[in-house]
């Protein structure tokens, strides 16, 4: 607390604010990425919020344990995107993707990922119009390359080395047609976006949760069958254009009749051998000697041998990586069996989709099937409205409460004012440095935050300097008053902030959403309206205390208080001499 007289003190004060604020730039300009600009969300800047909602093949709610490592495993996705700004963030059941920037399609396609697995192609048809044509595929054999008449496809190497006999198709580029020996390969890239579709009324008056566990069943009773018959049946029903039920809830062991990713070709694959989370690594590159870009496949000590096994009993045939309950790569096995756990994939990549598979391969498996439940996407223009129209806002509230406090306190006005712009610097900083070390943005609602902590730090001075006018009433000077009333003052502001952190505190927990941003932001100008009180306007106002020009009533405002001291004392003077 300040002492009630002497200079040396408050100057200390302030002297360790500046330094606080010497400390907090220097952490902005010389650490991190030395921007001093803030992480703004995706209301602010523009960009893509996707909600997805967990599936589980009964219809239960999902356990946390599981929602937390689907977090991590699509976190690690987004950085290997190269999505910079990107979050992943838990709310209730449900996983918030936050991309910013005009590139919704990013968080869109991370929302696909879910399990990943990788499985032997039976027989596999093209699909024309999203269905099967009337071509019957030749289990164990389909995607075998035949000179002259291959069709497009990749091809697999061990030890991510080219093999010493090239294939017949190595520098083709994907088409849709094949010759009638063989069936067309589906092209090695991720998700497209899948036609809207509206789910069915639910029958019987089921819930959604009961409607989409009897879909899931009936989609595996005849999609996964072991009876051939059912396994031809259901490669002819296959419709790729219409959304998926089975996506991401597959019997791993048992066979799957599913689409390619691009809805071209329908096929019919084994039960897996391959768990997705046996990949170790992948990674993309171009090789040099074959000028073609090329993915990387590293597998776990357990895939290692596994892979080992399937390379070597499918030569010349096709194992689909299967992603979702989709086939995001089928390329054909050219040599086995490849041991020591690496091989490469190699086809018509460019290097942006060798790099989205690489990812897609190394953090698709997920303890988790999502579907998205809610996208928002913001343009950058509407944004940058936004980001105006909440500065605009800010300035508006500063000046409105400066001209208050210059109107009716005078040249304290301007002390306020002082602190006020202190404890905006400071906020700045700190704002800035949240968003680098904890991913903090600041966002509409955090901006309304600010802006009622400006009111709240106005309502600290007021109390100060109504406790000053209270002291000075009773009759003692503006030096004498001032570290009185900042001795009733303190108390008063101390039980104010404390009732408002602790409400800050409560709704950031119970919060969801961007709620969260504004008690994150009330609760930091709270803390710091306390610092602010204590190191830079009482000091301020102890120095001002001790000056002459200050205590003058024309600038400080305060010539009518003391008029009332006089007539008091004269009054009670009055009383006293009649009283004789």
């Amino acid at each position: 607390m300040p002492p009630s007289q002497g200079s040396a003190h408050p100057l200390r004060l302030l002297g360790v604010y500046a330094v606080l604020l010497a400390v907090i730039y220097a952490l902005v300009f010389f650490t991190g990425d030395h921007s001093p600009t803030p992480k703004l969300g995706i209301d602010l800047q523009g960009g893509t919020r996707v909600t997805l909602t967990a599936r589980t093949p009964d219809g239960s709610k999902p356990n946390q344990d599981s929602l937390r490592r689907a977090q991590t495993i699509i976190e690690n996705r987004v950085n290997g995107l190269g999505v910079s700004g990107s979050e992943v963030v838990i709310d209730g059941d449900n996983l918030v993707i936050t991309v910013p920037g005009d590139d919704g399609g990013q968080a869109k396609a991370l929302a696909t990922t879910a399990k990943l697995y990788i499985r032997p192609v039976l027989s596999a048809v093209p699909a024309v119009g999203g269905k099967a044509t009337p071509q019957t595929g030749t289990a164990g054999t389909a995607g075998t390359a035949t000179p002259g008449t291959a069709p497009d496809t990749t091809q697999l190497n061990p030890d991510g080395t080219v093999p010493t006999q090239p294939a017949p198709t190595t520098e083709a580029a994907p088409t849709t047609e094949s010759a009638p020996a063989a069936e067309s390969t589906p092209q090695p890239r991720v998700f497209p976006a899948q036609a809207p579709t509206s789910p069915p009324t639910p029958p019987g008056g089921l819930t959604p949760q009961e409607q989409a566990k009897k879909e899931i069943a009936d989609a595996k009773a005849i999609r996964q069958s072991t009876d051939p018959t059912v396994q031809q049946a259901a490669m002819a029903a296959m419709d790729c254009t219409k959304s998926d039920p089975l996506a991401g809830n597959d019997d791993p062991n048992l066979p799957l009749v599913t689409c390619s990713t691009d809805g071209k070709e329908i096929l019919l694959l084994d039960k897996s051998r391959i768990d997705g989370q046996e990949i170790k690594d992948a990674t993309s590159g171009l090789n040099q000697q074959q000028a073609r870009h090329e993915v990387n496949l590293e597998f776990k000590s357990g895939g290692s041998d596994a892979w080992a096994s399937l390379t070597g009993e499918y030569i010349n045939k096709r194992v689909a990586f299967v992603l979702d309950s989709k086939v995001v790569s089928a390329p054909v096995v050219q040599s086995g069996p490849q041991q020591g756990g690496r091989t490469t994939i190699s086809g018509s990549f460019t290097a942006a989709s060798a790099k989205e598979l690489a990812n897609t391969l190394k953090y698709g498996s997920l303890p988790l099937s999502f579907q998205t439940s809610e996208a928002e996407t913001v343009s950058a223009t509407l944004g940058l409205s936004s980001l105006r129209a909440g500065l605009l806002a800010g300035a508006i509230g500063l000046a409105v409460v400066l001209l208050y406090c210059l109107l009716y306190y005078r040249m304290l006005g301007f002390l306020a004012g002082f602190s006020l712009i202190a404890s905006g610097v400071a906020v700045y900083g700190i704002i800035v440095l949240l968003g680098r070390w904890i991913g903090f943005t600041l966002d509409l609602a955090g901006i309304a935050g600010l802006i009622i902590g400006i009111g709240l730090t106005a309502d600290s001075f007021v109390v100060f300097f109504e406790r000053i006018k209270d002291e000075m009433r009773e009759g003692r000077s503006f030096r004498s008053a001032v570290p009185r009333g900042w001795q009733r003052a303190q108390r008063t502001n101390l039980s104010g902030k404390t009732v408002s952190l602790i409400a800050s505190v409560v709704l950031y927990i119970l919060a969801a959403g961007q709620v969260k941003g504004f008690a994150f932001t009330l609760g930091i100008t709270t803390v710091l309206d306390v610092i602010v009180l204590y190191l830079v306007t009482a000091p301020l106002m102890m120095l001002a205390s001790h000056s002459s020009f200050w205590a003058k009533p024309s600038v400080n405002g305060l010539g009518a208080i003391q008029e009332v001291a006089r007539e008091r004392r004269a009054g009670e003077a009055l009383v006293k001499e009649t009283a004789r």
